[in-house]
């Protein structure tokens, strides 16, 4: 992984371009949610997400933070948010599925179902995460996520900002430029806890059963239902009629 990769103390000039990069999302931060209050952070407790976390929570931005607990999610996972709501002295607000959803796929395609197709996954990622976000954002102006571009063969246009159809509100995803090392560099920079399955090869982090370490070499999200093509390899919170939004909202830009 590229975190073990990086030095102990990076380049000076690394970090300052880190530094510059991380004033500008949190004035887009600032900025969004004065113009589009309420709004809220979807954070999925992968690396990303705690360098935003971070920002929200030590600049004091009027921004809520939320995680999905999708009921499947590793033990590091919820250790990872113990840790968070210590070191920050706040609380996460949790959003979970509802239990007859669950069932229901259960019955339909059994409980490790998602294995079988691309359309019985994803199906388990509507009951698990896609509804639950649905709540989370129901009466929000705008949403916030850690998405970067260089994520993955999906996210390779993403845009800063945009407008989320499905929910009729602003989305914004200001590490969309950021590098997985301009990442790393800013949590050793400002001591932030992360998850510690980053230490073991998994970069990318969700489900317990849909999530496996990478080998040297792969893509950052290869252990992300390794199973499926690259192409199908979103859970549906990102997509409008099965593409990654994409949509530029220019006029919101800090």
């Amino acid at each position: 992984m590229i975190r073990e990769s990086l030095p102990d103390l990076p380049n000076p000039e690394l970090v300052a371009v880190v530094a510059e990069k991380a004033a500008r999302a949190a004035a887009l931060l600032r900025n969004i949610a004065r113009d589009y209050a309420p709004v809220v952070f979807a954070n999925s407790l992968g690396a990303e997400d705690m360098v935003l976390t971070d920002l929200i929570w030590r600049e004091d931005i009027n921004i809520g933070v939320f995680s999905l607990d999708t009921g499947r999610l590793p033990v590091e996972t919820h250790e990872l948010i113990h840790e968070t709501e210590r070191h920050y002295g706040r609380k996460l607000e949790v959003y979970f599925p509802r239990h007859e959803a669950v069932e229901d796929y259960a019955r339909l395609h059994g409980s490790h179902g998602f294995y079988g197709s691309v359309e019985a996954r994803k199906a388990c990622c509507h009951a698990r995460k896609v509804e639950p976000l649905q709540r989370a954002l129901a009466g929000k102006g705008a949403w916030v996520t850690g998405l970067r571009s260089g994520q993955s063969a999906t996210r390779d246009k993403l845009k800063v900002i945009s407008h989320d159809p499905v929910s009729n509100l602003v989305k914004a995803s200001p590490l969309a430029d950021w590098s997985e090392t301009e990442v790393w560099i800013y949590l050793r920079a400002n001591g932030v806890p992360y998850n510690r399955l980053h230490d073991r090869g998994y970069p990318s982090i969700g489900c317990a059963p849909c999530t496996r370490a990478i080998q040297p070499g792969e893509d950052v999200r290869a252990g992300r239902w390794w199973w499926e093509a690259p192409e199908t390899k979103e859970c549906g919170l990102h997509l409008v009629n099965g593409q990654l939004q994409r949509i530029a909202l220019r006029d919101v830009e800090a």
